[in-house]
């Protein structure tokens, strides 16, 4: 059990470590996204799986909508419907991933197997090898940090009623249907189970699908930057494959290495020839990369499009229902939007980062066929790598920042309408 926990720890920061502390996370909502574990999902994790998405679904899907259309049009109620609508919105988008994620298990299957396909390439022990594991190290420390403020951020959400003085729920002003009154024995004590469960259900579904997308998005940033590192000293490995290589043929006294006219032809085809080689291995690799991320893109564009917009507007709603009601549900909508807004901008960052170490490669010491394949690689590397909010936006910090002002607009019009 020790050493079981310990494989989450930083010391374990290789891809199939990570993805097997993913895969094992995810197993317990019934998500399957490891191929090489075959091991049946065990029976009460379904069981679990069926109450607790039962239990969202009544409380924040059912009574949400009766809640809105029903009870707050007949009240006339605006702040309660919003924070009703903004609960509803925000945390719908982790439900609807997991669903297509289950739906569509066999691609993420065959995504994790390509990705595997690609970790399988790296030589251990080599250069790109130490500066893959020193990048996988923050990612993963990225992914636990984010997993731990999810499950925190559900912990304090379900804890503020109860250390309020007086008979508080989660949202007081919500009802679920068949409740009422909410606050009388023993409808308070089933509301305060029934919301509990689907806090901790939804934050949790949250923490683990986007954990994935962190590490998997974070391997792509990991081998660009490694790449990189490749680039930089290519030349500089040349020469030293070339010195090394010379002093092994000196131990044999060879007759050539007199010759200087020969030294120095000799020379040029060893050090391009090296050069050659590892370039093609990279611009292979950066291939790779490119067709990843591009399925990563294709696989998830539908619930990335819907969830950015649910996110949006329940943002929104939060807003105008009060941040003294929502503000604990505002650092769950802001951490989902924020994450793909910064993976975004850590693909980018690399990507550049990469086209930086083509340029600085000195190609000028090259021959022209050299000369020409750093000539692609530059071009290929110009085309910026990304991920975007379902092909609708570049997801980056600018963009974070113009849906930051765009729906802080949205609010002061509405609620100067209002």
């Amino acid at each position: 059990m020790k050493e079981a926990l310990l494989k989450f720890g930083l010391e374990y920061c290789e891809l199939p470590d990570m993805l097997s502390n993913v895969s094992t996370m995810l197993r317990m909502l019934t998500l399957n996204v490891d191929s090489r574990n075959k091991t049946p999902i065990l029976t009460i994790f379904k069981i679990l799986m069926v109450i607790m998405s039962i239990d969202y679904i009544y409380v924040y899907v059912i009574s949400g909508v009766w809640f809105i259309f029903w009870h707050c049009i007949r009240t006339g109620e605006l702040g309660p419907a919003m924070i009703a609508f903004s609960l509803m919105s925000t945390s719908a988008v982790a439900f609807i991933k997991l669903l297509y994620m289950i739906f569509y298990e066999a691609k993420f299957k065959n995504l994790i197997d390509r990705y595997m396909a690609c970790d399988s390439l790296t030589v251990k022990g080599s250069r790109f090898s130490k500066n893959l594991t020193k990048a996988l190290r923050d990612v993963k420390k990225r992914g636990i940090v984010y997993w731990l403020v999810l499950n925190m951020n559900a912990v304090l959400y379900v804890l503020r009623p109860m250390v309020t003085p007086g008979q508080h729920l989660t949202v007081d002003t919500f009802i679920i249907i068949g409740l009422e009154p909410m606050f009388k024995s023993p409808n308070y004590e089933l509301a305060v189970l029934m919301v509990m469960i689907g806090v901790f259900f939804i934050c949790f579904t949250v923490a683990n699908v986007n954990c994935f997308f962190i590490m998997i998005t974070g391997y792509t940033e990991s081998q660009m930057l490694a790449l990189a590192e490749e680039m930089t000293h290519i030349w500089d490995d040349a020469n030293e494959y070339y010195q090394t290589m010379m002093k092994e043929l000196s131990m044999y006294g060879s007759v050539y290495l007199d010759h200087k006219d020969f030294n120095r032809i000799k020379e040029i085809e060893v050090l391009n020839s090296h050069v050659t080689e590892h370039l093609i291995d990279i611009i292979q690799r950066h291939a790779f990369n490119v067709s990843l991320l591009e399925e990563i893109e294709d696989v998830m564009r539908g619930p990335n499009a819907v969830g950015f917009l649910f996110l949006i507007v329940g943002l929104v709603g939060e807003l105008l229902g009060g941040l003294n009601n929502t503000i604990l549900q505002l650092p769950f909508t802001l951490s989902q939007i924020g994450t793909d807004c910064f993976l975004g901008q850590k693909i980018m960052d690399a990507n550049i980062k990469f086209e930086q170490a083509v340029y600085a490669c000195k190609w000028e010491n090259f021959n022209q066929v050299n000369k020409k394949i750093v000539l692609v690689m530059l071009q290929n590397s110009q085309k910026t790598m990304t991920l975007t909010a379902g092909g609708m936006a570049t997801l980056s910090f600018s963009y974070f920042m113009n849906i930051i002002r765009s729906t802080y607009s949205v609010y002061t019009t509405l609620r100067s309408n209002i």
